[in-house]
């Protein structure tokens, strides 16, 4: 019987090199650069909190990453939590009997442009960034109208527990963020359909080579619109923790889109399709706040943080085309 290392030692050591997932390394280094600045962070209150702020994109990098698997990207995210935040406040308008009719309303507004995403790109040829940038611009259009560009109506305490609620007492770990909560529930679920169902074989068989895989039997154009409609829906998720964690907001998801690209990218997808896990997207989102974070420990300006935001999304689509191609 060969033992682990034996069997390793057979590997190229190229091959296993790339397909190790760096993105944990990068968040441990990063969170450990934080605690030495501000040794509080290592605190497991401070830790819990940190996660709680986090969680928003690692729920948009658990829904952004079955897009990039499929081949594709979907821009409109940023612009559905900003819809979700809106409408939210105005569906409910403070009203607590309304909370979970308001939320139901919300998934059914994130299903209609998920699959409306989908079947542009699927059935009338769109590329994706075409077609979600023009959805991007359609719901920050109704967005700034519904709610006359600025914020409108009010979001009640069971709505914003959603985002802010901290449970002090809980056992072995102190305190336990209903955000952290959600996301994991969303993250773990999103594991599940990509890696242990035919739905998740099928998503990565087409990003890797969608004609072959329409030659194999796969159903590519209802596997790219159910990609973009868990999009959809981890936007509708993070949205509402948002607006829990932060209230009401004309500008709550501007940029998200982008940093849960750059997230799934971080955590190893290739942005060609085929490649990519829901963990690395998830220690991705985690690096890609805990770099923000320290940026902030350091004082950087805000202009400071976008540039060095772009500079991490030009390096790492670079990175992800120098991996496809070694991977190839």
């Amino acid at each position: 019987m060969r033992t682990i290392a034996s069997q390793m030692q057979g590997l190229p050591l190229r091959k296993l090199i790339l397909s190790f997932n760096i993105a944990l390394v990068v968040f441990i280094c990063l969170y450990g650069v934080i605690c030495i600045i501000q040794p509080n962070y290592a605190n497991l209150n401070l830790f819990m909190n940190f996660l709680r702020r986090a969680a928003p994109l690692a729920i948009l990098a658990s829904g952004q990453v079955f897009v990039i698997i499929s081949g594709g990207f979907d821009l409109s995210m940023g612009a559905v939590v900003t819809l979700v935040v809106v409408a939210a406040s105005i569906f409910i308008n403070g009203d607590p009997g309304a909370t979970w009719s308001g939320i139901a309303l919300l998934y059914a507004m994130g299903i209609a442009i998920g699959v409306t995403n989908g079947l542009v790109v699927s059935y009338l040829k769109v590329p994706s960034i075409i077609a979600t940038l023009g959805m991007k611009l359609l719901v920050t259009g109704l967005a700034l109208m519904w709610s006359g560009g600025s914020p409108r109506g009010d979001l009640p305490d069971n709505f914003r527990n959603l985002g802010r609620f901290v449970w002090r007492d809980a056992p072995l770990i102190g305190t336990l963020s209903i955000a952290v909560v959600i996301a994991v529930v969303f993250a773990g679920l999103a594991w599940f359909f990509l890696h242990r169902t035919a739905f998740g074989k099928r998503l990565i068989a087409m990003g890797d080579n969608p004609r072959t895989a329409e030659l194999a039997g796969t159903p590519v154009k209802r596997t790219r619109v159910l990609a973009f409609l868990v999009s959809s829906l981890a936007a509708v998720t993070a949205g509402i923790v948002i607006g829990g964690f932060a209230g009401v907001s004309v500008n709550a998801g501007n940029g998200l889109e982008l940093q849960a690209i750059a997230a799934c990218v971080i955590g190893g997808a290739i942005l060609l399709g085929g490649g990519g896990t829901l963990v690395g997207a998830v220690f991705g989102a985690l690096s890609l706040y805990a770099l923000f974070t320290l940026l902030n420990l350091l004082g950087m300006p805000q202009a400071m943080r976008d540039t060095v935001q772009g500079l991490i999304l030009i390096a790492a689509v670079a990175a992800s085309v120098l991996r496809a191609k070694k991977l190839g």
